[in-house]
């Protein structure tokens, strides 16, 4: 079992920047990768970026140049930084993590509870 626990998000004006934290907390595991998904009502949960095991990084087209993910592989958690935050961008936004497990080839993902990002005019 692997909990994925959100900090971050509020109300911020355009123009102004964020950063959101997810840690990942279990026992013997592993993570693969781990990413941010956003939410708007009535629309589609899109990919805005992911980060994998080695380090290797991809952005939506509409964040590049203002997002930045990061890891600390140390505390298992994953960093967003939003910079030159959009109305655009508001949404509610979820950590994703794909883990392995010690001693298993099984892939398994999880989900953080969502935090909300809103961005005003």
């Amino acid at each position: 079992q692997v909990q994925l626990v959100e900090s971050g998000g509020g109300l911020v004006q355009a123009g102004g920047s964020l950063r959101l934290s997810c840690a990942a907390s279990g026992r013997s595991f592993s993570i693969n990768s781990m990413g941010w998904y956003r939410q708007a009502p009535g629309k589609q949960r899109e990919l805005v970026a992911i980060i994998r095991s080695s380090d290797n990084t991809a952005y939506a087209d509409s964040v590049k140049g203002r997002f930045s993910i990061s890891r600390d592989n140390a505390k298992n958690t994953v960093y967003l930084q939003m910079n030159n935050l959009k109305p655009e961008d508001t949404a509610v936004y979820y950590c994703y993590a794909r883990v392995a497990f010690t001693h298993t080839p099984v892939m398994n993902a999880y989900w953080g509870q969502g935090t909300q990002v809103t961005v005003s005019s």
